[in-house]
Parts: C-alpha cells; structure tokens; sequence
C-alpha cells in the first residue's frame, strides 16, 4: 500500500452504489463542492462538532430523479 502523505488523512472505505455516488459528484459540482468537502461537513454537523454547519442541498437537477423513473426510493428507517 502506498503511504499516506503527511499532509493527507488515511483514504477509508465506504460502499455507494454508483446509482448514488455519480449524481451526488454532479450536485456537489453544482455547489462548487467536492463529495470529499460535503460527507466532511456532514460528518462534522452529524457530531454536533462546533461551529459545524449542515452542508447546504443544491437546488433539484438531473441528479434529483432516479435513471429509472419508476423505481421507487427506498424505505427511510
């Protein structure tokens, strides 16, 4: 494995499917955001870190509606 640099946090792993993951890099484009900037701010406001703030939702685009219209969402928990 390579090293992680000093200035770099350790890369982690998380499974999202990529029905998710590409439409989340269009929106958080759209913000003018990474998807690196965005989970980090969520994790940080998740945390009730202070000062955190919940990452701001960009406005709906093509990335709001799934490639399959009639799939339906999946049950929230």
């Amino acid at each position: 494995m390579t090293p992680v640099k000093a200035t770099h946090t350790p890369p982690r792993q998380m499974r999202i499917p990529d029905d998710e993951w590409l439409p989340f890099g269009e929106a958080t484009k759209s913000q003018e955001a990474s998807r690196a900037e965005v989970v980090r701010d969520f994790i940080r406001w998740y945390l009730r870190r202070p000062g955190a703030k919940l990452p701001p939702r960009p406005e709906a685009g093509p990335w709001s509606t799934p490639k399959d219209a009639d799939e339906k969402p999946a049950a929230q928990n």
